[in-house]
């Protein structure tokens, strides 16, 4: 042993190896975590996998994509282009922001969100790189490794992906489609045991385009204050709702149960590129207390989230952008939904179910009309090679025999995309008798 405490007699190729330690390592031995081998998403291990070949002879229309700025149909307005630019003008946005994003941003976004029923202050904000950063905050500063989350079973796969990559299990509850996908509320309280740590809302909801009602959202609630289980409210597509219907913040029905409210400016403002996203903290009887939220402004310190650019422009995206944008957006998203409500309708052997907002449309497979098939992914495979139509299965929403259809592509897309559905569908449909018929020659 020399004087600093080294064998020298383990050194190999210039490598030394403390006294304390048995064996040096001789050759490289790297692996990947646990976390980045248990992290899945099941969008991609679906969509990876399927044969996706379109026909030649027709052009390609994706209604698989939740991107509103894909097509070039529905630019945001003028007044928030606007507002980026002024922000980048300023040169006041180009330094780091604080973890949590600058006061007055976080004061401007509580100001646009607050209301009697659900006050907000700028300290029960967090601004994050998206909604989907937003999320990802939630579930890790309320959840523990082996502990349980209740997650929308057809869902947003987000929720499976970040929960398992960290050990935590997720548990599924029925969405009722004959109730324009209400939750089976027995079916949820069923599975609340001692570890489960969170209840997650989707509302209004991806993949369904489903608006919840007041009552429905009282008896969610009911359901947590009796088990004590707090909700991470998803509402992304806050307010965009379809004539009629009326959208309520989950928090400005709750009365005890605490809140994480993720949303963002992706959807709404038609610019998921930008990366702005927040969680409204909603604890009136301080149940999260000092606790949950010093956690999440730990986690927040992580990674510096969200663009400063974006958060400099947000008072004037926020306070100033006109309502007709709104208006606008909602309306072309809603007659997209009759049409292809209407079209798919009357095809068949499938079910569509009309949705009540955001940008979503699911459509039901009566897989024993298409014996050609097995499942939803074989189905939707072959629409693109035959038709050039791509419609996401619900399998990768965890609900087989379904596909969701994207109802952002214009109107003249839409149209052709439901004509061709309609041929794909006649030349694979089945009546029963046929099928008995085919079996018996």
């Amino acid at each position: 042993m020399n004087g600093n405490g080294i064998h020298e007699k383990n050194a190999v190729k210039g490598i030394v190896c403390p006294a304390k330690q048995k064996s040096c390592r001789q050759r490289w031995n790297i692996r990947p975590s646990e976390m980045s081998i248990n992290t899945l998403n099941p969008i991609r291990a679906i969509v990876d996998g399927m044969k996706l070949t379109p026909n030649p002879e027709k052009p390609m229309i994706a209604l698989s994509i939740g991107d509103p700025t894909v097509f070039g149909n529905l630019p945001t307005d003028d007044k928030v282009h606007q507002a980026m630019k002024n922000a980048i003008d300023s040169h006041k946005y180009n330094g780091y922001a604080p973890s949590v994003g600058y006061q007055k941003s976080r004061e401007v976004v509580a100001n646009f969100y607050s209301c009697p029923e659900a006050p907000l202050e700028a300290e029960d904000v967090l601004l994050t790189s998206g909604c989907s950063q937003a999320i990802d905050l939630a579930i890790t500063v309320l959840c523990n490794y082996g502990d349980n989350i209740l997650v929308p079973c057809p869902g947003f796969s987000l929720y499976k992906t970040l929960a398992v990559s960290l050990g935590i299990q997720v548990k599924l509850y029925n969405l009722l489609p004959e109730k324009s996908w209400e939750i089976d509320l027995q079916h949820m309280e069923s599975l609340i045991d001692d570890r489960t740590t969170c209840l997650i809302v989707n509302n209004p909801s991806n993949p369904c385009g489903s608006v919840y009602s007041k009552e429905h959202l009282q008896n969610i609630l009911s359901v947590a204050s009796k088990h004590c289980v707090p909700i991470l409210a998803d509402e992304i597509y806050g307010d965009m709702v379809f004539q009629g219907c009326t959208y309520q913040s989950t928090a400005s029905l709750s009365s005890d149960v605490p809140i994480l409210a993720c949303g963002g400016l992706a959807k709404r403002w038609l610019v998921p590129g930008w990366r702005l996203g927040w969680i409204l903290i909603h604890d009136r009887n301080q149940i999260f207390g000092k606790e949950i939220r010093r956690g999440l402004v730990k986690l927040s310190q992580r990674i510096l989230g969200a663009c400063t650019i974006v958060q400099g422009a947000i008072e004037s995206i926020l306070n100033d952008t006109p309502q007709e944008f709104y208006h606008r957006t909602i309306s072309f998203l809603e007659s997209n939904s009759k049409i292809c409500f209407s079209e798919l309708s009357t095809v068949p052997g499938l079910t569509p179910v009309m949705p009540s907002g955001a940008m979503y449309l699911m459509v039901g497979i009566e897989m024993e009309h298409f014996p050609e098939f097995q499942n939803d992914v074989q189905f939707t495979e072959r629409l693109v090679t035959e038709q050039s139509v791509f419609c996401l299965p619900a399998t990768a929403f965890e609900y087989p025999n379904y596909f969701r259809v994207v109802v952002t592509v214009p109107e003249e897309m839409m149209v052709e995309a439901c004509t061709r559905i309609r041929e794909f569908c006649q030349r694979h449909y089945r009546t029963c008798s046929q099928d008995s018929n085919e079996l018996d020659q």
